[in-house]
């Protein structure tokens, strides 16, 4: 079945764009007389930029852990986790802008280690420069984003052609390249998250980081699949999705949203008891400044699922699962913002006008991005050798 934008997401997207970039306008002309509004204005772009680049980029793993297991019961939807993947194009063009703005900008007070002055005046960051320097930077982030993009577009090329030549050969060739993509993205996910958000805290580290971050953007990814999918069965798209995909879903979102919480206490509970002053002023800088937020995001995330998505029935209801979805992912955004804000802004960030209304703005782009791409293909795969066990799939 072929799958058209209707008028009501039309609508829903335009007003998310409008009413984002209204808010963003006034956040910017209510910020204060001494802030930075550079400053604020890049870290927020860097916060939105990866959240949403990091769920596409979530989808594009997912898909390749399917094909890596010969996974069957996925194969109805492949096209629904395609289309979350579509929108890596455009998440990597607005990163790739971000960094190279901050690059220009000495780091835009974001990143400290591309100031000359200030790596002047601090060794440690001068043992660290070998790694981080600003060619070096933007080399790593154009090969990762590369790497990502060449990957998706060909697992997508590979699945609109298997709808034309069937068999079993580009099966598996994909099973080949997604095994090849997992063990790319094993190394690619934590060094790009060390580069992108942990340098953000130059002079801290964590060995943790890199799987604390892809857990999350793992947690971020699951709920749009569920979420999406439950969109398009209820506007008639999909018919033989039923129950048992729902609750598969619904369970790796309850899994992930645990992965999550148990990375999170990891590295946490390992600074504190090891109680070193070079890993502990991590945690310092979000307790003392934003204790509120910062175990409120963690309680939500950890305690929704673990309370509402418990059972087996949770799992296959469809309110539910939007109503926990759509909170924990507000709150992975949260998650997201304490990474930058802490260590760029300071005790001195707030969420406003500017924060949510260019959230609302990207969550539109992202909206009809991937709304956009599942338009670009039947909704069903035709020729997928597992779709016959996909559809009969009961659980």
């Amino acid at each position: 079945m072929e799958f058209s934008i209707s008028n009501k997401s039309k609508k829903l997207v335009l007003g998310l764009i409008s009413i984002g970039a209204l808010l963003a306008i006034v956040g910017i002309f209510t910020m204060g007389e001494g802030e930075d509004k550079f400053q604020r204005i890049m870290a927020n772009f860097l916060i939105d930029g990866f959240f949403f680049f990091a769920i596409a980029l979530g989808a594009l793993f997912f898909l390749a852990l399917q094909y890596a297991t010969e996974t069957g019961w996925y194969a109805y939807v492949k096209r629904v986790i395609e289309g979350v993947a579509g929108y890596i194009p455009v998440g990597a063009i607005i990163l790739l802008i971000v960094f190279v703005v901050l690059s220009l900008t000495h780091g835009g007070h974001i990143y400290i280690w591309m100031d000359p002055d200030t790596v002047a005046n601090d060794h440690i960051i001068q043992n660290k420069s070998a790694y981080l320097n600003v060619p070096f930077f933007l080399i790593r982030t154009v090969i990762y984003l590369a790497v990502y993009y060449i990957f998706y577009r060909g697992f997508r090329q590979r699945s609109l052609l298997e709808d034309q030549v069937g068999g079993t050969d580009i099966h598996f060739k994909n099973y080949r390249k997604g095994a090849t993509f997992l063990v790319l993205f094993a190394v690619f996910s934590s060094t790009s998250s060390w580069d992108w958000i942990m340098s953000i805290d130059v002079h801290w580290f964590s060995t943790l980081f890199g799987w604390y971050v892809f857990a999350g953007m793992w947690t971020s990814t699951m709920v749009v699949l569920v979420i999406l999918t439950l969109h398009l069965k209820k506007n008639g798209y999909l018919p033989k999705v039923n129950d048992s995909h729902i609750h598969d879903l619904g369970k790796w979102t309850f899994a992930t949203s645990f992965l999550w919480s148990y990375l999170w206490f990891s590295q946490f509970m390992l600074i504190w008891y090891s109680n070193m002053g070079e890993e502990v002023i991590y945690y310092q800088q979000r307790i003392e400044d934003f204790k509120l937020l910062y175990f409120t995001m963690f309680i939500i995330n950890f305690a929704l699922p673990m309370l509402m998505l418990m059972s087996r029935e949770a799992k296959r209801n469809s309110g539910i699962l939007t109503f926990v979805g759509l909170v924990i992912l507000a709150f992975h955004w949260v998650d997201v913002y304490m990474m930058v804000v802490p260590g760029s802004i300071g005790s001195s960030a707030s969420i406003s006008f500017f924060e949510v209304g260019l959230f609302l703005l990207f969550a539109g782009v992202f909206i009809y991005v991937v709304l956009n791409a599942l338009t670009k293909a039947p909704l069903t795969p035709v020729n997928h050798p597992f779709l016959d066990e996909s559809i009969h799939h009961e659980i």
